[in-house]
């Protein structure tokens, strides 16, 4: 397969603090070095804790925020230094699904307006009946009547809003998509409908979509591959079988331990976790997980593990090849 995006040693720090004329500035590590390579055509999932860094990657990787180092390749070109000018011709092929679909939608606007909005920035020539056709056709592809192209937000049920806001996103007809937590507001007998919308449109669009979620039950339907995030730092990353069959760090096994099993006649050990994520101000050195590891060594404190491969198309950062972690259930 060939790599649509990669990402090569991502840095995000943001600064906080410091005193007068800025003296002493810490900086929050948001990201803290992460290589990724998202393949055309996959739904790669990142999953990971509240303040593991997954919004901040699909952010940064769209560039609505700006990396501090690092490298991030769009079909073949580094896209990490582009001006906003030059990188106007990107934008038409990356979008992103944002995680709330009422406080994304504009409330003054029809759903028609809000769809057609990025047709006035990139597709200025188009006449009004063109644009208003295009509309229809992505508020059909969604799954939702041209109809309700006269309809203002408030007037939307939760899933209807997340579709007004997929249909925004594509209508563009964009080879990239990130999906941050684009169930998560949503009802559980809605959420079903627009993973499964996703998974429609991949196919009939050919998109290649980064998916950001908490809920596994979710990432496991619907991914392809899976990456693990802890403090800024992709820890593993696999195929989901494979992930969930055979995790081999011990914070993916915490991580998964954690999912509730639909079968109420499964019984599964739970691996607890001790206190909170660690700051991403101040990190601990070496492995960042070692403070709530169970199986940290010494040496763990002393280097930073790296992704190395320890199966076929399966990475891991823990130096712990002699143990054995607990399977999960997708």
């Amino acid at each position: 397969m060939t790599a649509l995006v990669e990402i090569d040693s991502l840095q995000k720090h943001f600064p906080v603090g410091g005193g007068l004329f800025g003296r002493g500035k810490k900086q929050v590590r948001a990201l803290d070095g992460v290589s990724l390579s998202i393949e055309k055509g996959e739904i790669l999932s990142v999953v990971g804790e509240s303040g593991s860094g997954k919004t901040t990657l699909g952010r940064t990787v769209l560039r609505l925020t700006d990396p501090t180092a690092g490298a991030i390749r769009f079909e073949g070109q580094d896209i990490t230094s582009l001006s906003r000018r030059a990188l106007r011709p990107f934008r038409q092929r990356m979008q992103l699904v944002f995680q709330d679909p009422f406080a994304s939608l504009n409330p003054r606007q029809t759903v028609e307006q809000i769809v057609a909005t990025p047709l006035a920035i990139h597709a200025g020539g188009s006449s009004a009946t063109e644009k208003r056709e295009r509309v229809a056709d992505m508020l059909r592809l969604v799954g939702l009547q041209p109809h309700h192209a006269d309809r203002y937000p408030h007037e939307l049920s939760g899933g209807q809003r997340q579709r007004v806001g997929i249909a925004r996103a594509l209508i563009l007809n964009p080879s990239f998509l990130v999906a941050d937590e684009p169930v998560s507001a949503l009802d559980v007998s809605i959420q079903a409908q627009v993973v499964n919308l996703l998974l429609e449109l991949k196919e009939k669009l050919g998109l290649t979509i980064l998916f950001i979620a908490h809920d596994l039950a979710v990432v496991g339907h619907i991914s392809d591959r899976i990456a693990v995030m802890y403090l800024g730092r992709v820890v593993e990353v696999a195929e989901t079988g494979t992930l969930f069959r055979s995790p081999r760090h011990p914070y993916t096994e915490a991580l998964f331990s954690a999912a509730p099993i639909p079968d109420p006649t499964v019984r599964r050990s739970r691996v607890l976790l001790q206190g909170d994520i660690p700051s991403p101000i101040d990190p601990p050195s070496g492995c960042a997980f070692r403070t709530r590891c169970r199986h940290a060594l010494p040496e763990c404190a002393t280097v930073v593990p790296p992704l190395r491969q320890v199966g076929p198309g399966h990475l891991s950062a823990c130096i712990r090849d002699d143990i054995a972690l607990q399977a999960s259930i997708a």
